[in-house]
């Protein structure tokens, strides 16, 4: 496997520059993330149509990973059940030393290949479910560990790497090859690779919920009720949904109702105005 995020960048004596000139480069470097996903978009649709399927049906989704890319993973599995209104469960993380263990330096625990079989197991990971191995370099021993068990018991996955032809991508069903270069400062994958892997989590967990309903038109209608900002916006909605203006008599109703959605079902069934 040619280890594409391990080469020297172009960029010589980082050093000596100014923070204009670093800056640029790094921005011009990041642009480079999106338009290699570009070119992975064929791939990128395979593998969240499968996740549709999957959660659909009632399973589950798993990202797998370990250091930054795991911790990226956590991010945004954390986000969903707010914003979308899906149950804690429908997606997760199994991160090496443990998610619950994710603001410490755990870097060690990515050559941990017992920890990725444990974690699964005690998960109950089967083929209703689908995991997602991330890793850069696309060897990580954690990830690699986690999609041969996925293997051996018929367990769908797909997985994220940055190399061409990576061991993770010949165990995994759904493989997803962003190939973003050599990084400025050399295999330093949280600066590129992370960038894009961001990008890639925020599209297919985005793309996979609105598939799934969570979303209509391009409104949060399934947003918990979680702050006072969140309320204002989701009263605000439905009065845009409906011909009830009447800020407060909304609310009550939002209250009442729980969300966005069972609100103007509520409003439009009801004939209020």
């Amino acid at each position: 496997m040619e280890k594409i995020t391990e080469q020297p960048s172009t960029y010589r004596h980082l050093e000596t520059m100014s923070v204009d000139a670093l800056i640029k480069i790094i921005n011009d470097e990041n642009k480079k993330a999106a338009l290699a996903i570009k070119e992975a978009l064929p791939q990128i649709s395979g593998l969240i149509s499968a996740i549709e399927d999957v959660l659909s049906k009632g399973g589950r989704m798993f990202y797998l990973g370990a250091g930054n890319e795991g911790r990226l993973s956590v991010l945004d599995k954390v986000e969903l059940p707010n914003t979308y209104g899906i149950e804690k469960g429908v997606i997760n993380c199994i991160l090496a030393g443990g998610e619950e263990r994710m603001l410490e330096v755990l870097e060690d625990k990515e050559d941990d290949e017992q920890d990725a079989v444990r974690q699964i197991q005690e998960y109950n990971v089967s083929s209703n479910d689908i995991v997602i191995g991330i890793s850069a370099d696309g060897d990580t021993p954690f990830v690699l560990a986690g999609l041969k068990e996925c293997r051996e018991k018929g367990i769908p996955c797909g997985c994220i790497v940055h190399n061409p032809s990576s061991p993770a991508a010949a165990l995994a069903d759904y493989p997803v090859e962003v190939i973003t270069g050599p990084e400025i400062i050399a295999g330093y994958t949280k600066l590129k690779c992370g960038s894009a892997q961001k990008m890639l989590f925020d599209m297919i967990s985005t793309s996979v919920l609105v598939r799934l309903g969570k979303v209509e038109d391009n409104r949060m209608v399934n947003v918990r009720l979680i702050n006072n900002k969140v309320v204002d916006r989701s009263i605000k909605m439905i009065m845009l949904l409906t011909d009830l203006k009447d800020y407060d008599k909304v609310k009550n109703i939002l209250l009442q109702c729980g969300d966005v959605k069972k609100s103007v079902d509520y409003i439009v069934a009801n004939n209020i105005n």
